[in-house]
């Protein structure tokens, strides 16, 4: 049973793979690339580790596979984070029909905050 659980996991982790590298062809910008890029692959190799997990169990494998999926879900969104902020201080330009830009409201906002008393 098991190992038609396991099976699913990595199939549903298998189409979240696709979906990211659908989003890497078919979006406007880097940050919207980015996002997709993130989420999809995330959840994607976090699926078929766990689904390796499931079908392996408590075996060398499967320790390993269960270990990389937090770590996944960690490092992954810190890195594309300090991706597109690096971009953006680059000057790497937002697509024209983005409708808000944080980063550049942050910057605009530094300056004005009141000092602590």
């Amino acid at each position: 049973m098991n190992d038609y659980i396991g099976l699913v996991f990595i199939f549903i982790g298998v189409l979240f793979e696709l979906f990211g590298c659908i989003g890497l062809l078919r979006l406007p910008d880097m940050y919207n690339r980015l996002q997709a890029a993130t989420k999809c692959v995330t959840l994607g190799t976090c699926g078929i580790m766990f689904g390796i997990f499931l079908m392996q169990g408590f075996n060398e494998i499967g320790v390993k596979a269960l270990v990389a999926v937090p770590l996944i879900f960690i490092t992954s969104p810190t890195a594309a984070h300090a991706l597109a902020r690096g971009a953006h201080i680059a000057g790497v330009r937002l697509w024209q029909k983005s409708v808000c830009d944080r980063y550049e409201d942050d910057k605009k906002h530094m300056g004005k905050e009141k000092p602590a008393p």
